[in-house]
């Protein structure tokens, strides 16, 4: 028998979990997560009006409901108060670490530490009901907010921010972030990004989405759009590209409506400062930039202040690999071969990654796939030498050794069944818990 631990239960690891089943009748996986909920980033990354994507935990769930596979929440890995990487080696044939890449890049810019900044990554995991992303008063007094970047995740932390209450009521959003972003006090986003429209990284599906809210304009100036290379021949361009210039130019072509709410994009805009008032954030100091005629931009030194009582930093995330593993020190990543740990550039036998920190915050969910089949098959291939050595017939008598107190199956669906009284309660569908001493009440409940 090959004993397996997966640690994470998002996309990543749920793929990885079901190619070693598929693949060799003989494994037996627990996949570990540090949350008592699992389902990682579809539960908490997921923009909750995103319902169709946060649909997957279905077929997740599948695998995590397989007869051999066992799913341990409330089990952390290599922090402070978690099973150290010594003992998975210990008790499990193989270790598949797939804990993606949680922390936010910063931008490195004087100011970037005052209250009212964050990376877009803490008010997501808040509007999604992470417990570690307690309410700092993300909006309190916040009239106009910056966000920085121009990827899918800077569009959907602006799209969250203009959402209307009967957009969001039917969701599973926490009901205090419901009642805070629904409150109205937003009046404006300006969304940001240094390059120009053709190089952002947005979806044109996900663009079109701030164009559809109501009671919402959408501002672009088409002097921007003028400025970048790619509106000279936008047949030239890649058809993701293309798509996504024809929207914004459309929108550029006509004056947006007369509304109290309002989305501003905007292109050839470096941040250099975080501006302070009354001892928070007060505004954004932008360089103008310009084509570079190599593909880049360069700054023109002419300089314009954007007023703002809320900054979201969406520009890149950064690796977090349980401590004892090796890691890039830029980016956070493993390095690895084929999915093979790598110390020194020598494989660490039994010791495998997959997703975000093998190899880097990119793709889309469905990326995970492929990115765990190629895991698993370096996995596979070295299972012979790694089934010879002993492990424990269960690995759970030397979690709790180590001090895990796990959260089986059962614990999850008690969860499940506390989120969906707590909004029968509110009038809502289910509301997701939000806060851990919730959570551990709920899953002790079974």
């Amino acid at each position: 028998m090959l004993r397996v631990a997966v640690v994470g239960s998002g996309p990543s690891g749920c793929y990885t979990a079901q190619n070693l089943v598929e693949r060799h009748p003989g494994v037996h996986v627990d996949v570990l997560d540090r949350l008592p909920a699992p389902f990682g980033l579809v539960r908490y990354g997921v923009a909750p009006d995103h319902e169709k994507i946060k649909s997957l935990q279905g077929s997740l769930r599948t695998v995590l409901e397989h007869d051999r596979v066992r799913f341990l929440g409330g089990v952390g890995v290599g922090g402070p108060d978690g099973v150290p990487v010594e003992c998975l080696r210990e008790l499990y044939h193989a270790v598949v670490y797939c804990v993606g890449a949680a922390a936010g890049r910063p931008l490195g810019i004087p100011g970037e530490e005052l209250p009212g900044s964050w990376s877009a990554s803490e008010f997501v995991s808040w509007y999604s009901a992470h417990p570690d992303a307690a309410d700092e008063g993300f909006l309190r007094e916040v009239r106009s907010a910056v966000v920085i970047g121009v990827g899918n995740v800077a569009v959907d932390v602006t799209r969250m921010l203009m959402r209307g209450a009967a957009e969001l009521h039917g969701t599973d959003m926490p009901q205090a972030a419901l009642e805070v972003l629904t409150g109205g006090g937003v009046g404006e986003v300006l969304m940001a990004g240094r390059r120009g429209p053709t190089q952002a990284r947005f979806t044109t599906k996900e663009l079109r989405e701030l164009g559809h809210l109501p009671g919402v304009g959408v501002s672009v100036d088409p002097a921007e759009l003028a400025l970048d290379p790619g509106f000279v021949d936008l047949s030239a361009l890649p058809a993701p590209q293309r798509r996504n210039a024809e929207v914004l130019r459309d929108w550029a072509a006509v004056s947006p409506p007369d509304t109290d709410r309002t989305i501003r994009l905007r292109f050839f805009l470096r941040p250099v400062e975080v501006l302070e008032a009354d001892g928070r954030v007060g505004g954004v100091r932008f360089e103008r930039t310009e084509p570079d005629g190599q593909g880049g931009v360069r700054g023109t030194g002419v300089f314009e202040d954007v007023p703002a009582q809320l900054v979201l930093r969406s520009v890149g995330y950064l690796g977090m690999p349980p401590k004892g593993l090796p890691s890039d020190p830029v980016t956070g990543m493993v390095p690895h071969l084929a999915g093979r740990v790598l110390t020194d550039g020598v494989p660490v036998p039994g010791e495998y990654v997959a997703g975000w920190i093998k190899r880097g915050p990119t793709g889309v969910i469905g990326s995970n796939r492929s990115c765990a089949k190629e895991t698993v098959t370096s996995l596979l291939e070295d299972a012979p030498a790694l089934e010879s050595r002993a492990v424990p017939e269960d690995p759970l008598p030397g979690l709790r050794a180590a001090g895990a107190d796990p959260v089986a199956w059962p614990g999850w669906l008690a969860i499940e069944r506390a989120e969906a009284e707590l909004g029968a309660s509110l009038g809502r569908n289910r509301v997701k818990l939000s806060d851990w001493d919730a959570l551990w009440a709920a899953a002790r409940s079974e």
